[in-house]
């Protein structure tokens, strides 16, 4: 699925590391939504790195970080550990 920039996404819910999160959950926040291959690949790493290391810039903005991809909840908490990510 396609998404043009500046246009909205169609509902949806899902499991994350921190509970199970949904578009209607995140509606009026400011959320930063980027998605990923796989986690601990080099390039997917370095990405999340660097999230990780404006977490305080973001959240100044008063916006959340939000890392998607097909990867199972176990392998997305161990990612989440391993480089410290919010």
């Amino acid at each position: 699925m396609q998404i043009a920039v500046g246009q909205p996404i169609p509902s949806f819910t899902a499991a994350s590391t921190q509970g199970d999160i949904s578009l209607d959950a995140l509606k009026g926040q400011k959320t930063v939504l980027y998605f990923y291959p796989k986690d601990s690949t080099p390039g997917c790493t370095t990405q999340a790195q660097g999230f990780r290391d404006h977490h305080e810039d973001f959240a100044a903005a008063g916006a959340r970080i939000i890392g998607v991809s097909r990867d199972s909840l176990k392998s997305h908490e161990n990612f989440r550990a391993r480089q410290a990510l919010p």
